[in-house]
């Protein structure tokens, strides 16, 4: 009843406008569609590639791990800056020391021609290490390089120490085997933190600090000779050949 229009009709209009039905039903989705309207536009958080590339924040903890392993390893490493051709300067200046001492019987030459020595082993010694450490690209004063240097510096000030007070008491036949002993020690304590070759040489000074102790004090000039010079340049080779300079 509510269609009023002939069936008759109907069948013409059919025929007449076959898309007419379907063209009637698109437009009406279309205008459906357009009149949907965005009341709150949609703000764009900028580009893609561009929030990508931002770095995270790093946590607390984190940087405090990354602290704590590179400390470590830090800690674990040895301290190469060992002069090797240095050591072997020292021993030379060593020989040429003994021959000089043995020049004069006076026990104030002879300690006096030592001290002197001791004094330039230690000018040769740190101008070495400074020059091997530049040569190296690494730090002199690193982590490994001030426990060597903490863990020889006391015995060398308790060998100064004794040998003022030797000299005072007149016991100058001590001071060979002081020098040798406490200076092995303080390389041994130092070398803990170097290459492995180092603490053996500290303990063969120690070996021929107490045979100085023990053996007639006319051997003292001999012993020093064999000790600071001797051994200075034999591990001295060793470690600038395998260890670089």
């Amino acid at each position: 009843m509510g269609n009023t229009q002939p069936h008759g009709e109907r069948a013409v209009t059919r025929l007449l406008y076959p898309f007419a039905a379907s063209q009637t039903l698109y437009h009406k989705v279309l205008d459906r569609e357009s009149r949907i309207r965005y009341k709150h536009p949609m703000t764009c958080a900028g580009p893609a590639r561009s929030r990508r590339s931002r770095p995270a924040p790093v946590p607390t903890h984190a940087i405090d791990d990354l602290r704590f392993i590179r400390e470590t390893m830090e800690s674990a490493a040895s301290f190469t800056a060992v002069p090797g051709w240095g050591g072997v300067m020292i021993g030379i200046t060593a020989l040429g020391a003994a021959i000089i001492a043995s020049l004069r019987a006076q026990v104030v030459w002879w300690v006096a021609v030592w001290g002197l020595e001791a004094l330039c082993a230690f000018a040769v010694g740190a101008s070495a290490a400074f020059w091997k450490a530049r040569k190296a690209q690494t730090p002199l004063f690193s982590r490994p390089g001030r426990k060597f240097v903490f863990g020889l510096f006391p015995p060398m000030l308790a060998a100064a120490a004794l040998s003022i007070v030797i000299y005072r008491a007149g016991v100058f036949n001590l001071l060979p085997g002081v020098w040798l002993l406490l200076y092995g020690a303080g390389v041994v304590t130092g070398g803990a933190y170097s290459v492995k070759v180092v603490p053996i040489m500290g303990l063969c000074f120690m070996f021929a600090g107490m045979a100085a102790l023990l053996c007639p004090p006319a051997w003292a000039n001999s012993i020093m000779a064999a000790g600071f010079g001797g051994l200075h340049i034999l591990f001295g080779t060793i470690i600038a050949r395998r260890y670089g300079g």
